[in-house]
C-alpha cells in the first residue's frame, strides 16, 4: 500500500461525510472537505509520481474517487435544490453513458481501453470549479452574481462534448472489425 493510495481511500472514506455536510446544509465545512479533497488529489499525484509511488490499484482508484466525490456533490446540491436539476441529470447521464460502454464493449469481448481525453479533463475541472463557485456563495465567502449560472452552462456545454467525443470514440472502436 502506498502513500498515494492511503491518500485516495482516504478521500473516498470522506465522501460520506461529505454527503451529510450538504444534507445537513453545513456548507462551510462542506467546502472544507471539497476544497481538502480536491489539493489531496494533487498531492498524491504528485508523491505517485515524484517518488515513483504509482500503482495499478492508484490507477483504478483515485478517478474512482474523483467521480465519487464530484457525483455526490453535484447529485446532493441538486437534491437540496441548490442547482438545476436538468444539470445534474446531464453530469450522470455522460457518465453512466461512458460505464455503460465500457462494460458493454466488455461484455461484447471488445474492450475498450480507458484514456481521459483533452475535454474530458477541461470538464472536470470546469465541474470542480463550479462545484466549488456554489459551495462559496452558499457558504457565504463570496459570490459574483451571475458566474454560477455562467458555470452551469459552461459545465453543460463541456459535459455535452466530453459525452459526443467518448460516445464517437467508443463507436470506431465498435466498428473495427475484431
Amino acid at each position: 500500500m502506498t502513500i498515494p493510495n492511503i491518500i485516495t481511500i482516504l478521500r473516498l472514506v470522506a465522501v460520506p461525510a461529505f454527503i451529510l455536510l450538504m444534507l445537513d446544509r453545513d456548507f462551510h465545512l462542506a467546502m472544507l472537505f471539497f476544497v481538502v479533497a480536491g489539493v489531496s488529489d494533487g498531492i498524491d499525484g504528485a508523491i505517485a509520481r515524484h517518488f515513483n509511488q504509482t500503482s495499478e490499484l492508484g490507477a483504478y482508484l483515485d478517478p474512482v474517487a474523483d467521480k465519487s466525490l464530484l457525483l455526490s456533490a453535484f447529485g446532493t446540491l441538486g437534491l437540496v435544490g441548490v442547482i438545476p436539476a436538468w444539470l445534474v441529470v446531464l453530469v450522470f447521464s455522460r457518465d453512466v453513458l461512458i460505464v455503460g460502454g465500457v462494460v458493454l464493449a466488455w461484455l461484447m469481448d471488445r474492450p475498450v481501453a480507458i484514456e481521459p481525453i483533452m475535454v474530458s479533463k477541461v470538464n472536470t475541472v470546469a465541474q470542480i470549479g463550479y462545484v466549488t463557485l456554489v459551495l462559496a456563495g452558499l457558504a457565504d465567502y463570496w459570490s459574483v452574481p451571475g458566474l454560477i449560472d455562467f458555470g452551469a452552462i459552461l459545465v453543460s456545454v463541456l459535459t455535452m462534448a466530453s459525452a459526443g467525443a467518448y460516445l464517437v470514440s467508443w463507436m470506431r472502436h465498435m466498428a473495427e472489425p475484431s
